[in-house]
This record gives C-alpha cells, structure tokens and sequence, in this order.
C-alpha cells in the first residue's frame, strides 16, 4: 500500500494554529519575512502569525520536533536581522498579539508582544502616564525591552527592562510560564536585559510614571561650523542640570521641512534634542540656558503632546533602507570624543545617516548592576552612529563610515556595547561582565538547553560551547593548535 507523502512544516502547523500559516509559496510570504533592516535577505521554513499563546505554543513543538529553531518579530527594528531567520528555523512575527489595557491605579500596563511603542504610548497618554519606551514609534515593544531598553525618559525613569514586572512566556518545552518577582525571579532577571534567549513572550507588563500629556520638548537647531564649541558648552551646562531635562546631541542633515529654510536643507547642523520631564510651566525656566547657548539658529522647543514627541525622529528612519549601527557606552563626553563626532557627523554620505550621541546616567545608574542582565550602567553617555543608505554597491562605504567613527571615540569607551543597537554576533559577550555571562547560560541551561531560541543577541547553553584547552607554555610550539 503507498504511503501517504510526509506533512509540509506549514500543513503541519496549519493543522493546529488559529492564526496565519505562510509558506515559502504564499504570496504574503516575501513581506512576511522582511525587517527594517534592507540589508537583512533570509527566508524562514514558515512564517505564522498566531492568535494567542496557544498559537505560540504549537509552534514551539513543531519546531522541537523538526529539530528547527524559533525566531520573533514584533517592529522589525532589529538592525542585526533578529526578526527574521533562515530556513532552519520557523518565524513567529507576533504582530499579530495587539491590544494594551492601563491600569490608572495601580500604574500598570499590560501589552500584547505585538504592540509598537507608537501604540503603547497612545493608550498610556490617555491616562497621562508613560514608561521608557523606543524613540521610533514603530519600534515593538518586545526586542527593545528584553535588550535593555534605552529611551528617552530613562534618565528619569530607567530602562524599560527596569519597568518590566511580569511577562508571559512560552518556554522550549511548551509551556506557558507567568513570570515577576514572586515566581520564577531569575527568569525575570534575564529577561531584563538578556534578550530573547529563555522563551518566546507573550505579553508584557510594565510599570507606569506620570508623563504628559503635555511636555515642552523639541530641538535646538544649531550651524555645524561652530558644532564642537556648541557640544563643549551643551556638555558643561547638562552635566550640571537637573535628570527632568533630557537631552541627546544629533549631527543630521536639514530635513526639506516648512520650518527649515531653503538654503539649509541637505546642510548638516548639529541638533539638540531635549525633553523636559516635567510640568512644562517649569521646564520653560528650566531650559532656559540651554537655548541660550550658540544662540541657535532654530528653536523648536516647545509644549507638544509626549507622543508627538516620541515621533519626533520617525522621519529619519523610514523603513526599505540599508542599516549599519553601533551602540557604545562612553566614560564620559570629552573634548577629543566631541571633535571625533563632530568631524565624522559633518560628512554627507546620505541625507538619512546620523551621528547620534545620548546623554543617560540618572535612575540608570542608580539601579545596582547585578539586579538585572542589562549592563554598563555607569556610562554617561552612548554613541550611536546610524548608517542608512539604499545602493548595494555603496556598502564598504557606508558600513566604513560607521567604524571609523566608532574607532576614532574607542579611547573614551568603557568597552561595554548596547547590544539592541549592534550587528555582529560577536559583539554579544561585550554586553555582559563574566559573572552575568555566567549566570545567563545558567539560566539558558535550565530553560533552553538546546538552544531552540537562538535567532537573538544568542547566548548559548554551555552544551554548546566550545571546549578551551589549557597548553602548558613549555610545550613544543607545534603542539599548540
């Protein structure tokens, strides 16, 4: 008797999931597949779009049983490609789990790991409240927070890791495990800040603080030829001002916007980002100095609501495009770090390539370092150079720019990296100390000790790694291979 010929993966998961199934030949398949990131060209063995967890969970066990691995997407963002994956593994784009409920009481949210942080932000305002989220609005709110989570009322407010109080997250084995302080706290701290390595979350719950509706925030537009005088006198007058004002330095090219005049657009000018956490009545004092430095040539600050605020930077980063980005922690923002930003920010490589530079520090810091996986706590400021062109051809150029730059405030680095902002998977051990590195493949070993969850900032479980030889140095030097 012919046997019946063996299931496809997608007939298979079709067979169980309530939500979409899209194989390689469903024409929803290419943009299914595809992330910010141009640069990024992979193609999953099937992409669903579950209903709920119990949709997650199918998946998990199919791709146990076909020895595949499991990816996620929310946004896309990932600069490293970590929203897609290749053949052998199954893509969970969890856009599909929407829907964000406040709680104005106890000052809680709890949001579907498909949520952007446009969305987020929207239903928090309604009650005037906000936590640390993605400075895009169409950043998702799941990658950026398990990788730490800078944004722009950090300094105020910390991490959006260090807001995170529970989570619901299907595990390799295909459970669906509650996680917060009272239960399973250790996978809480790993999910603070150690990325997508333990189980695949499907909801979040974070805490919540009074922000807004209304904020004085904008930016100070400012000539570049005076830029490294204007960034000495920003850095003096911020390092001595209250954490309720926040603030970023951006070296990016006059956008063709009503409020820049014609001669200006395609210039590069040196932008001052500032936020006033804060009644804005008393921001308006507040910022007072720092509109007065330079003077600028544009001040657009000014109240707005919180939200047009985080949108404020959407149009410097519209998707289609090629990316290549760096996050490095810095000591401190020192005259030579400034003259290196500056020179490397003045070059016109693309109207959309920025050189950005953050100010952090604040509750950041004040979080001990072993209370979360996220790390480098101490570090004052990030750098942030983001490379974004369309032209394949013009790759070593633009990837180039991004290292040089990088390389040149290597001497004012604390050696850490942010990871959510790097590329190269090698780059990953830069993001933790020994001890946190050790105590996350502890927690890999316990939750995913084959690795199933490995299309991330991976760290692997120590099945995995390498095994390091000790050679005795009175040994013939052929023996040391």
């Amino acid at each position: 008797m012919e046997q019946p010929a063996p299931q496809s993966l997608a007939e298979e998961l079709a067979a169980s999931v309530m939500g979409e199934v899209i194989a390689p030949d469903d024409g929803r398949y290419d943009t299914a597949r595809t992330v910010v990131n141009s640069m990024i060209d992979r193609s999953p063995a099937a992409v669903v779009r579950p209903h709920g967890a119990a949709d997650v969970i199918d998946v998990v066990l199919a791709a146990q049983r076909r020895g595949l691995g499991v990816a996620a997407k929310c946004g896309g963002h990932s600069v490293a490609g970590n929203g897609t994956c290749g053949p052998d593994a199954v893509l969970l784009d969890l856009s599909s789990l929407k829907g964000v409920v406040v709680d104005p009481v106890t000052r809680r949210a709890r949001a579907g790991a498909g949520v952007l942080w446009g969305e987020f932000d929207r239903e928090a305002q309604l009650h005037g409240l906000a936590t640390p989220g993605g400075r895009v609005t169409t950043t998702g709110i799941g990658g950026f927070t398990l990788g730490g989570g800078y944004g722009w009322l950090s300094p105020v407010h910390g991490l959006a890791c260090d807001n995170l109080v529970a989570a619901d997250v299907v595990t390799a084995d295909g459970r669906l495990v509650r996680v917060d302080e009272k239960s399973e706290p250790e996978l809480l701290w790993g999910l603070r800040g150690g990325s997508s390595n333990f189980g695949v979350v499907t909801s979040f719950e974070f805490a919540l603080h009074p922000v807004g509706p209304m904020v004085l925030a904008g930016m100070l537009i400012h000539s570049l030829e005076t830029g490294a005088e204007t960034a000495r006198a920003y850095r003096d007058l911020v390092e001595r001002s209250p954490e309720e004002i926040v603030t970023g330095l951006a070296v990016v090219q006059a956008p063709p916007e009503p409020f820049v005049p014609p001669e200006m657009v395609g210039t590069p000018v040196l932008a001052i980002v500032v936020l006033y956490v804060g009644d804005p009545d008393t921001g308006a004092e507040a910022l007072a100095d720092l509109r007065r430095i330079g003077p600028p040539l544009m001040d657009l600050v000014q109240p707005m609501p919180y939200t047009a605020f985080q949108a404020m930077l959407d149009g410097f980063n519209p998707p289609g495009f090629r990316h290549y980005h760096g996050g490095r922690h810095l000591t401190g923002l020192t005259d030579g770090a400034i003259d290196a930003f500056v020179q490397y920010g003045a070059q016109r490589l693309s109207p959309l390539t920025q050189a950005v530079m953050f100010r952090h520090g604040g509750a950041v810091s004040r979080v001990a370092d072993d209370a979360t996986a996220a790390s480098h706590r101490q570090a004052t400021y990030m750098l942030h150079p983001i490379a974004q062109w369309s032209d394949p051809t013009e790759d070593p150029v633009h990837i180039g720019w991004a290292k040089e730059l990088m390389a040149a405030i290597e001497p004012w680095e604390t050696g850490g990296v942010y990871l959510n902002f790097e590329q190269e998977p090698e780059k990953v051990r830069r993001g933790y100390s020994d001890d946190k590195w050790s105590r996350l493949v502890a927690l890999k070993d316990t939750w995913d000790p084959g690795n199933l969850f490995r299309v991330n900032q991976n760290v692997p479980p120590s099945a995995s790694m390498p095994v390091q030889r000790t050679i005795a140095l009175d040994q013939p030097e052929k023996t040391r291979a």
